[in-house]
C-alpha cells in the first residue's frame, strides 16, 4: 500500500532530532591528569578516589 499523504521534511527531521550523537563527557584524573570517564578508574594509574587505587597489570609484548 502507498502512504496516504507525503510526510514533510520538517516532520521527518523533528522525529529524528534525538538521533544525534552526544559528546562524551571526560574528566581529568586528580592523580596523573589524564582524561578519564567520570565515576570510573583511570586507565593510566588506576586511581578512583582517595580510598581506592586499583593495581593495573602491565601488558608485556
Amino acid at each position: 500500500m502507498l502512504p496516504k499523504k507525503k510526510i514533510s521534511r520538517t516532520r521527518t527531521r523533528t522525529r529524528r532530532s534525538h538521533h544525534s550523537l552526544k559528546p562524551v563527557n571526560y574528566s581529568l584524573c586528580k592523580q596523573c591528569g589524564q582524561a578519564k570517564l567520570p565515576h570510573a578508574a583511570c586507565q593510566n594509574c588506576g586511581y578512583l578516589n582517595p580510598k581506592i587505587t586499583l593495581e593495573l597489570g602491565k601488558e608485556s609484548e
